[in-house]
């Protein structure tokens, strides 16, 4: 894997029609400076109209593809695109469109790949800053079968399993084990590919306009009829002299494949480019079971909130436990001390969102010495301070300078006490963001003991500077 950051000595550009617009395009690659990333340009609306390519900016409108949304315009189909960039480990580049959709051109990664390393490679002085996968990350959709994970692994390796219970396709598996040695030769000519039964709704969606047997593969999983003939002549532009069905042949018009196992090394494929949609590169081991774009974004966005709760964690020391911050760490963002401090550490969270955290419960706490002394019992209004702490937390972790705000709390409400919390026990807090607005903060706390509800409430705050 590349020590440096990189991006293309040269300007090079491509012309096709898009896949599912059907629309002409022309795309041109352009060198960019260090931290870029990859960068489109619809061109056709203005210089202005940019976007970067990373998860914040992408959505699945439809399950055949990425899009990326900017103010007012979008690009689309972005994912065969940035897997040439993935997969060449070209980390900086201007990506221009004439249109809203890059061309489709074979419906492989490889035009793309062939127009990067005519244009060269160039090794830039910044180094390539890799997030390393220490703990599995998964995202799973049991409904969708769909099982997506990240493992720790030195280096960067993807196996995928596609299993679409259509015999026409059967049970198909791969594995990329060096990008630098597999990529360009094993994996980037592989072809898009749906079934024949889809086709029609596909259209009926509006999708597919520019495809056809030359730039995807149609799997035949279905008896084809003279009605299938005719709705894909009228529908594709398809030449009259153009055989569809070959009695012998599993794909539409006889193509034969690149590899016995083309359509899951193209799944491959979409799963670099939606992965590049990280921002960064990193290094780990990527297992997929019938994952599409919806769940690779879902990953991606799960891989990025682990690396902004580390940097969060080592902005402000790392833990001694496992847990993001522990009490050492929450003294830089909260102002409570001892006896008042009632958070040990946070244990997980999302910024903007939710926190968890825990205060475990001693028998010496100072207010065991006076609070129902035969019977000892945590006072109610220190489990509302320790919700309050985590709140604050959530709330602080909000702004770029935390050490230079205060959070003052200004309302309860819907405050039920549930069951009493005795020395031994693990108070477990957890605080969900309802509203941030206006320096106003409102939020749900629930405070459990193993799986029971102690105390819960709503808390309203506000952060003030010192």
């Amino acid at each position: 894997m590349k020590e440096h950051q990189s991006t293309i000595g040269n300007t090079v550009s491509l012309e096709g029609a898009g896949l599912h617009t059907g629309k002409p395009v022309r795309i041109t690659f352009r060198p960019a400076e260090i931290d870029t990333w990859a960068v489109f340009i619809r061109e056709d609306i203005g210089p202005d109209a940019r976007i970067k390519a990373v998860v914040d900016n992408a959505t699945c409108e439809h399950i055949r593809g990425t899009t990326l949304v900017g103010e007012g315009f979008k690009v689309t189909t972005v994912e065969h695109v940035l897997a040439a960039c993935a997969g060449l480990q070209i980390d900086n580049i201007e990506i221009g469109l004439s249109a809203e959709e890059p061309p489709v051109l074979d419906g492989s990664a490889m035009p793309f790949v062939e127009k990067l390393l005519e244009a060269g490679i160039v090794e830039q002085e910044a180094e390539r800053e890799y997030f390393v996968v220490d703990e599995v990350i998964q995202y799973t959709n049991p409904e969708r079968l769909v099982d997506i994970h990240v493992i720790p692994f030195d280096g960067f390796r993807v196996t995928f399993m596609v299993d679409y219970r259509n015999p026409a396709l059967g049970t198909q598996y791969t594995t990329l084990v060096d990008l630098e040695e597999e990529f360009v030769e094993e994996f980037a000519g592989a072809r898009t590919f749906c079934f024949l039964s889809e086709v029609e709704e596909l259209l009926e969606q509006g999708l597919i306009k520019g495809g056809n047997p030359e730039n995807a593969l149609v799997i035949i999983d279905k008896e084809y009829t003279d009605e299938d003939d005719r709705f894909l002549r009228e529908n594709f532009n398809i030449p009259p002299d153009m055989k569809l069905y070959l009695p012998d042949s599993p794909l539409l018009a006889g193509v034969e494949q690149k590899f016995y196992n083309e359509p899951v090394r193209h799944k491959v494929i979409d799963l670099l480019g939606d992965l590049h949609l990280l921002g960064f590169p990193i290094k780990g081991f990527v297992l997929g079971a019938r994952s599409g774009h919806a769940a690779n974004v879902e990953l991606v966005k799960l891989i990025k909130k682990q690396k902004e709760k580390r940097e969060i964690a080592g902005q402000f020391g790392p833990s001694k436990r496992n847990a993001i911050l522990d009490a050492s760490g929450i003294m830089k963002i909260l102002p409570h001390r001892y006896p008042f401090l009632m958070v040990d550490e946070v244990v997980d969270f999302e910024q903007g969102k939710w926190a968890v955290a825990r205060k475990n419960v001693t028998f010496n706490e100072f207010f065991f010495q006076g609070h129902f002394p035969g019977h000892p019992i945590m006072p109610g209004v220190l489990i509302i301070e320790a919700l309050a702490q985590t709140g604050g937390f959530l709330l602080m972790n909000s702004f770029e300078d935390p050490d230079k705000h205060v959070t003052y709390f200004m309302g309860l409400d819907k405050l039920r006490f549930r069951k009493p919390v005795t020395p031994g026990d693990v108070l477990t807090l957890r605080v969900d963001m309802v509203s941030f607005k206006r320096g106003l903060c409102k939020f749900k706390g629930q405070a459990f003991v193993h799986d029971d509800i102690v105390c819960e409430g709503e808390f309203m705050a506000t952060a003030v500077e010192k």
